[in-house]
């Protein structure tokens, strides 16, 4: 029986036979429909469709739980009519949703020519089939990740329905004026803790929450101390990517009561998860008590809501947000707010690279309308030159040939996600195109588990990869040349036993993880070669080997004190970062349309933030601002 709606739905129902529709409710923004009337639910005469074009909202019908086949009668339905060549996997159900979820290895074959198969399957169980790509790398993690969202398929019902009332019930908080204003609770003339507080009389939006992986306590998490933020005041959180620093303190707003939506693209919501699960167990082996739960990151997955790029979506009742790519890394979003009916329009980049790369597509820079824009400056200052990816790949080749003919070993450190990939396709192409000498490139930490991600979400990486992915026999990432590290004794075993070899291992600037534990163990061999290639945070110990130290005292296995000395060959190679240089930075901001007429620079050390701000407001004549963390500014 349908209870009380709100007025959108209301109208949405005077335009439908009323017995039709069983309930009623919301996933979010979207409007979805159930009936127990079998023939409407396989042809409701284009019903549906007029009422999507007279509100302007997405609106679907599905069977009502009541009807639907029973599973194991489904899964062998699904079993005959998908074709063996698709190379179906598991089969999810979500029953209070009445959707199944199909995994294969070759999506076209499993939905069928023009929709054929899944017409059928929808036709004989009365459920809604989604096709979704298996990774072609099985990883049991991301499964139970996953696994969270089927599980709870009763609470992911109400929680979406909630959601949508929240959005469309109307404002809930006093109105006298319109106006916009962002607080920098986080990554103010600094890398790390991205936090920002957006407000409006209505909405209070969270833009990334991260912590400073390479700071002290004191230094590590965003200001949410703040007196302007309530944790249970938060309407939505947007996460723009998977990074520590961007999306680390998220489940400690859980942790303390925070219950609504984390806006984010599906690839980010899996690698998070895995990144997030993993800092948990890092803190742990460093001997540190975590600030939050395997628990509580659960939680942040049950409350995501994914989006695709270009999806338009409302998250409160006066700001609609789109996604776009931002080329840092898989599934990495720069956000696109509409506030109010068109009170203003801003872009939030956070990180992002206007350069095509090895793995992604280059930063989007067409938008609908844009006032105003939050950029990023990591390499933003007048004293950073990033050289060009040919000169990148040329040093990196002569390093690794020069290190394998001397016999020694390379240790790469790197961010799970992102710099990893790179890497590994740059190596599997030279090795491919026998550029470099064949030799094993060993894998450790959540890497392997992050690329498996990769796999499954081909449509965001770049043209390139995508048509290797979907050859057989092509994906670079099954390539013979990479072995997985999965244990300490195999660890033992790689160097003990091993020749020259590639080591990739978390974490990237050496903060932690096994990446501190191979270069104990390779430090005082002149023969091998550190090779930095990801951003190295203040504080970090990679930070402090790229600026000459030498002599470190580390814990060992016994929890001892012992004295680790530098002899291997280090190297820095930063045009592999995922980050835009500084000319990528303002050619970006050249090719925005429209161009923003605000332009605040955030998430770069003191002078680079400046530098930049003042080189764009010198070139464009664009009003720039580079605030300090707790600075509070009005866009409109």
């Amino acid at each position: 029986m349908i209870g009380s709606k709100t007025k959108i739905l209301n109208e949405v129902l005077k335009m439908l036979p009323a017995e039709k529709i069983s309930d009623a409710g919301f996933e979010g923004a979207n409007i979805v429909l159930y009936t127990k009337d079998k023939d409407f639910f396989l042809d409701n005469q284009g019903s549906i469709k007029k009422a999507v074009n007279d509100i302007k909202k997405r609106v679907e019908l599905r069977a009502d739980p009541a009807i639907t086949l029973n599973q194991d009668d489904t899964e062998d339905i699904v079993k005959q009519l998908i074709p063996e060549e698709a190379g179906m996997g598991n089969l999810l159900f979500d029953p209070q949703r009445s959707q199944l979820t199909i995994e294969a290895e070759k999506p076209g074959v499993a939905i069928g020519k023009q929709g054929s198969t899944l017409k059928e399957i929808r036709e004989k169980t009365l459920w809604v089939p989604i096709i979704r790509r298996k990774p072609a790398i099985r990883s049991k993690i991301i499964e139970s990740i996953r696994g969270v969202l089927y599980q709870n398929s009763d609470f992911r019902r109400k929680f979406l329905n909630e959601t949508g009332h929240r959005i469309y019930d109307g404002w809930i908080r006093e109105r006298r004026q319109e106006w916009v204003r962002i607080s920098i609770l986080g990554a103010g003339r600094q890398v790390g803790r991205s936090c920002l507080f957006l407000q409006t009389p209505e909405s209070r939006v969270l833009l990334d929450c991260g912590v400073d992986v390479a700071a002290d306590e004191a230094h590590a998490y965003p200001h949410i101390e703040a007196p302007e933020l309530e944790i249970g005041q938060i309407d939505a959180i947007i996460l723009t990517h998977a990074h520590l620093d961007h999306s680390g303190f998220i489940p400690y707003l859980f942790k303390y009561g925070y219950r609504g939506p984390v806006y984010c693209t599906a690839p980010t919501r899996d690698v998070a998860a895995l990144t997030l699960l993993d800092y948990v167990k890092i803190m742990r082996s460093n001997g540190r008590e975590p600030i939050y739960s395997s628990e509580d990151v659960q939680e942040m997955v049950k409350h995501t809501i994914t989006l695709e790029y270009d999806e338009v979506t409302d998250i409160t009742p006066d700001i609609r947000i789109t996604l776009y790519n931002a080329g840092h890394i898989l599934g990495s979003s720069m956000v696109h707010l509409h506030i109010g009916n068109g009170l203003h329009n801003m872009l939030y980049t956070a990180d992002m690279k206007y350069m095509k790369t090895e793995l992604l597509e280059a930063a989007t820079t067409e938008f609908p309308r844009l006032e105003s824009m939050i950029i990023e400056s990591t390499y933003g200052g007048k004293d950073y030159i990033m050289p060009s990816r040919k000169e990148c790949d040329d040093f990196f080749r002569q390093l690794i040939t020069e290190t394998i003919a001397r016999g020694g070993k390379v240790l790469i450190p790197v961010l799970g996600t992102g710099r990893a990939q790179e890497i590994m396709l740059t190596v599997e192409q030279m090795s491919r195109n026998n550029e470099i000498p064949q030799i094993p490139v060993f894998i450790e930490g959540i890497v392997w588990d992050i690329t498996a991600i990769h796999t499954a979400y081909p449509e965001f990486l770049n043209s390139t990869v995508r048509k290797q992915i979907f050859r057989e026999n092509q994906n670079p990432f099954l390539s013979e040349i990479f072995k997985r590290v999965g244990s300490a004794k195999e660890r033992s075993q790689l160097l003990e036993e091993t020749g020259p070899c590639i080591i990739l291992a978390t974490s990237g600037m050496l903060v932690g993880g096994p990446s501190v534990e191979y270069l104990k163990e390779l430090a005082d061999n002149p023969k091998n070669l550190l090779i930095f290639v990801s951003y190295q945070g203040e504080g970090s110990l990679g930070r402090r080997i790229q600026r000459g130290e030498r002599e470190f005292t580390m814990s060992n296995d016994k929890g001892n004190q012992e004295l680790v000395k530098i002899s291997m060959q280090v190297e820095t190679i930063e045009g592999f970062s995922g980050h835009s240089s500084r000319k990528e930075l303002l050619n970006f901001i050249y090719k925005c349309s429209p161009r923003p007429k605000k332009i605040i620079v955030h998430h770069g050390e003191n002078s680079r933030c400046l530098d930049l701000a003042s080189s764009i407001h010198k070139m464009y004549h664009i009003e720039t601002a580079a605030p300090r963390n707790l600075e509070a500014i009005r866009l409109k």
